[in-house]
């Protein structure tokens, strides 16, 4: 059973769970489909888009590219400034900050099904990696 909750309710912390998993399925389909079959190859691959230093570079290549809209960049500070009560692994707080806050704008794109446009973002950001 689905209960009705408006996203905009949803705290930061939430989106950027829902996120973090979206966007880490995206980045695994697509080094899958770039011939990676072997899980070493596939985790190690996989850092270079999904760690918080990863997350943190290209959010804020976003903004500087003025690439997100106001709504987006709203969803981001939201997540950036959210509370976790937890400690950054293997980073400082603010760069896993920046990167809740790009999760929960991934979050908040798959929750509101705004599938064209997370794709949009994925494809430019798997494109930012690749170009590194």
């Amino acid at each position: 059973m689905t209960k009705v909750v408006d996203v905009n309710l949803i705290n930061g912390i939430a989106l950027a769970f829902e996120g973090d998993a979206v966007y880490s399925t995206y980045i695994r389909k697509y080094l899958i489909f770039q011939g990676l079959t072997k899980p070493n190859q596939l985790h190690r691959k996989a850092t270079h888009y999904v760690s918080a230093k990863a997350q943190a570079m290209l959010i804020n290549k976003m903004l500087e590219a003025q690439l997100l809209t106001e709504k987006e960049e709203d969803i981001y500070r939201r997540g950036r400034n959210a509370n976790a009560n937890t400690k950054a692994k293997n980073t400082d707080i603010v760069t896993y900050k920046m990167s809740t806050g790009f999760e929960a704008v991934m979050g908040y794109l798959h929750m509101t099904e705004q599938i064209g446009r997370l794709e949009e973002l994925i494809d430019w950001c798997i494109e930012t990696v690749e170009n590194g």
